[in-house]
This record gives structure tokens, C-alpha cells and sequence, in this order.
């Protein structure tokens, strides 16, 4: 039982630097992962909050009368 540990503590010592890489890429992609998805979910909540408040503003609504522009096409048309 002993000679197994002593062999394993070798094999583990001998890839200890690469897995120590392994490691710590794995741990900047999770970091990065989890940043990413974070702030698409703040994007998303902001854009739904301004979303709802332009939903509820009034719209400004213009009416154009177009009584002088029709009277003056009428008296082209008679003259002709």
C-alpha cells in the first residue's frame, strides 16, 4: 500500500505543472464565461426597462391640414 502512494505522488509530481495550467486556464475561462453571460443579462434587464419606459410615454402626434394644398390643386385643375 505504501509503494502505491510513493507512485502516485510521482506521477502526480511529474504532470504538477501542467495541471496546475490546466487548472487556472480553467479557472480564467469560467471567470470569463460567467463575466460575459453576467453582463448580457444586466444588458438585456436595461434594455427591457427602457424599452417598457419609452412604451409608456405619449407620442407626440402631428396633424397637417392639407385644405390649403388641395384648394390650390382644385383651382390648377378648373383654370385648365
Amino acid at each position: 500500500m505504501s509503494q502505491e502512494k510513493v507512485d502516485r505522488y510521482k506521477k502526480e509530481k511529474a504532470n504538477r505543472k501542467q495541471n496546475m495550467r490546466k487548472q487556472r486556464t480553467l479557472k480564467y475561462v469560467r471567470r470569463t464565461v460567467v463575466s460575459v453571460i453576467a453582463v448580457a443579462f444586466v444588458a438585456w434587464v436595461a434594455y427591457s426597462a427602457y424599452d417598457i419606459h419609452e412604451s409608456n410615454r405619449q407620442r407626440v402626434v402631428a396633424e397637417v391640414n392639407y385644405s390649403a394644398v388641395t384648394d390650390y390643386l382644385n383651382s390648377m385643375n378648373q383654370s385648365e
